[in-house]
């Protein structure tokens, strides 16, 4: 039976060292003729195995020798080899860990041997400088790609890995990660890890960092805005043919989320839109593509101009304009629709009031509470218009209400059908008798706003096709808190929105301004009564809303309001961001 023991192992060898097998003992206790090859011709036959030989037995001094020495007998020390291990000799307690050499271990030398020995990141680049646009914190990808990208995000590691695709074609990448360093230094570090084949197949892994430094160097959309402000390549014209301007504040409001207008040079407001202007064509292509997913819009028309012309190398430069217009349609219009569509809608209708508009319209039977779905190339094949918009709108008292249905639940919202008796606040001398869908919400002494069917003169193609259609006198469409919230008038809310850098138009007057305010009140009312709304909005702490006693007290009242839970903390990064974020309440 073979002696695999440590004592057994450490006999052998002290035998193989006395054989006469080219090691011979020194008198200071070291060893002479002690070779690499001799030992690996000892180990060679033996099975391969890490061992830490402890021989007790023989005595050594403060001698060395080329490859083995022997430490003191009192301090019961290890064999400690130079040439296998890479271990210097000390006379004190140390551990020598020896590998077993055989044919199947393609390096023949132990883990803190092949780092001393072997650099596989030799040759691979370890400064590396990057070009960085401080207007628009956006990375250089050469040749003329610039990458918008955030300290330590995804976005820029993969961005600084790539710029070391030459040199990581000799190796194998591992990992990588970001090593922190002061965000004003110039400086990005990464620690990448790396494995590396050599000598017969061993494989070594080993990890370094790279430094990237940042030279400042504007792009071209900055370069060119700096020059002048108003040189743009492209340009976005977003229209809306209708009376108020309730859709583009919530267009606002989703493309802040999205940030789908960083690359806009400049935002102007026009009198029934939004213009924007970019740098660059491909950022206004990509921006009419957004607008496409969030709001029903027509086909964009691109017209393009002649800007300048060189001969001598052919070369044109075009300034482009995209015009795209929205439907006219919007939430709460009420609508006839034509008898076409409401044939291909499954006769619905054909009064229906539009629920909610993003980039389909969705449609609402008050009477038979059927919802429908009508796609924006399906509007935009027939085009039709509101039969009443939501600025028609007319105040009711509720007197009296009856319940006629159960609870319905109809893709989220509910409703419940119930006859009301109702008259207008301004003209209690007639009383209606209607159906609404509003039975949840509505009790006597309730207001609600609604169409005046009854007095309203309606003069519309499609509702003249409808000969046997009978026209309810009014037609409720939601809960009116204008009364309730008469006592907080003034006061400022819990919540905040913020508003995009857009030159506003003041050569319209003091009217319009007025106008615009009292429209943006309504907008801001219809974010607290409809959760479902501002599901794709972002709403921030107001810092400068501060609850007093009174107002906790009036809280009690059931007007709308927007939970604390659904707002964001509103993070202040820097003085600039501050003066380039405006924020409106």
């Amino acid at each position: 039976m073979h002696d695999d023991s440590t004592e057994g192992w450490a006999a052998k060898f002290e035998g193989f060292i006395g054989s006469g097998s080219g090691v011979e003992e020194d008198v200071d206790g070291g060893c002479s003729g002690a070779t690499p090859a001799s030992v690996k011709h000892f180990f060679r036959r033996r099975r391969r195995r890490r061992l830490q030989i402890s021989l007790s037995s023989l005595s050594s001094s403060s001698g060395s020798c080329p490859g083995f020495s022997f430490p003191d007998k009192s301090n019961q020390g290890s064999y400690g080899c130079k040439y296998v291990c890479g271990s210097s000799y000390t006379r004190h307690c140390f551990v020598l860990q020896m590998w077993y050499f055989d044919d199947s271990d393609p390096a023949n030398m132990c883990v803190t041997c092949l780092r001393s020995e072997v650099d596989i990141t030799e040759g691979l680049r370890k400064h590396v400088t990057i070009m960085y646009c401080p207007e628009c914190n956006s990375y250089l990808q050469p040749p003329r790609t610039w990458l918008k990208a955030q300290l330590e995000s995804k976005e820029l590691l993969t961005y600084c890995v790539k710029r070391l695709e030459t040199d990581l074609k000799k190796v194998r990448l591992v990992n990588a990660e970001f090593v922190w360093t002061e965000p004003h230094s110039k400086r990005i570090k990464v620690k990448l890890k790396v494995q590396k084949e050599f000598l017969n197949g061993a494989i070594l892994e080993q990890s370094y960092v790279v430094e990237y430094v940042q030279q400042d160097h504007m792009c071209e959309s900055c370069t060119r805005f700096q020059a002048n402000p108003d040189q743009w390549v492209a340009s976005v014209q977003l229209r809306q043919r209708v009376s108020h301007r309730r859709t583009f504040f919530y267009l606002e409001q989703v493309i802040l989320k999205h940030d789908a207008a960083a690359h806009a040079i400049k935002i102007k407001q026009m009198e029934q839109g939004i213009d924007f202007f970019f740098g660059n064509e491909s950022h206004a292509l990509k921006f009419v593509e957004f607008l496409g997913k969030v709001a029903p819009t027509g086909k964009s028309k691109r017209s393009e101009q002649l800007v300048s012309h060189d001969t001598k190398n052919n070369s044109y430069n075009y300034k482009y304009t995209h015009s795209v217009e929205i439907s006219p349609i919007c939430r709460e219009d009420l609508i006839c629709l034509p008898p076409r569509v409401a044939v291909s809608l499954g006769n619905l209708g054909p009064l229906v009031i539009c629920t909610k508009v993003t980039n389909n319209i969705t449609l609402l039977d008050l009477f038979t509470l059927r919802q429908c779905f009508l796609h924006r190339d399906q509007y935009w094949r027939y085009s039709f218009k509101s039969l009443l918009s939501s600025r028609q709108l007319v105040e009711y008292d509720v007197f009296n209400v009856e319940i006629v249905s159960p609870e319905y639940n109809v893709e989220g919202s509910k409703y419940v059908i119930a006859d009301v008796e109702v008259a207008r606040v301004t003209d209690y001398r007639k009383l209606f008798y209607v159906r609404t869908h509003l039975g949840h919400i509505l009790n006597p002494g309730d207001r609600a706003l609604g169409y005046d069917l009854h007095g309203v003169n309606c003069n519309d193609n499609e509702l003249d096709k409808y000969t046997d259609l009978v026209i309810p006198d009014v037609m409720l469409i939601k809960k009116s808190y204008e009364e309730k919230r008469q006592k907080k008038r003034g006061k400022p809310r819990p919540w905040k929105l913020k508003s995009l850098n857009m030159e506003l138009d003041e050569s319209r007057g003091r009217a319009n301004e007025e106008k615009m305010n009292s429209e943006y009140e309504e907008f801001l009312r219809d974010l607290e009564e409809n959760p479902e709304l501002r599901f794709n909005l972002s709403l921030y702490h107001n810092k400068d809303y501060q609850p007093s006693e009174m107002a906790s007290m009036a809280d009690g009242d059931d007007v709308p309001s927007v939970p604390l839970e659904e707002l964001l903390a509103d993070l202040e990064l820097s003085d600039e961001e501050d003066n380039e974020d405006s924020m409106r309440e």
